[in-house]
């Protein structure tokens, strides 16, 4: 369950960081803290499927269509949640590089 908080709360930071950069919008500051729970529940319960069923582009890829596939799982939070709104697939695709490297920096730093 703590993880599943961490995760949550990185995720909405990294959405908070990845809006100065990139032309994510939120109506409120919330409403980064939902895209965060929804883009966990979409992670927690879409994403495993996405990822077996593209086992075989991830290994003609040699893994890389798995950003593809973070893509999906960005524009669906935004279709998700209101008042989130990531107006395409360039912006989402840069804004899941960006979110996987944050929680990747997590996960190598809370280790330590």
């Amino acid at each position: 369950m703590k993880k599943q908080i961490y995760r949550v709360l990185v995720n909405t930071i990294a959405f908070f960081l990845a809006a100065v950069f990139l032309p994510i919008e939120a109506t409120t500051p919330l409403h980064f803290f939902g895209a965060g729970i929804v883009l966990g529940l979409v992670n927690l319960l879409i994403r495993p499927v996405l990822i077996i069923l593209t086992i075989p582009l991830n290994l003609i890829t040699l893994g890389v269509f798995t950003l593809i596939v973070n893509t999906w799982m960005i524009m669906l939070t935004s279709g998700l949640m209101p008042g989130f709104y990531v107006p395409g697939f360039g912006v989402a695709f840069i804004a899941s590089i960006f979110v996987s490297l944050v929680n990747w920096g997590f996960k190598k730093f809370s280790k330590n």
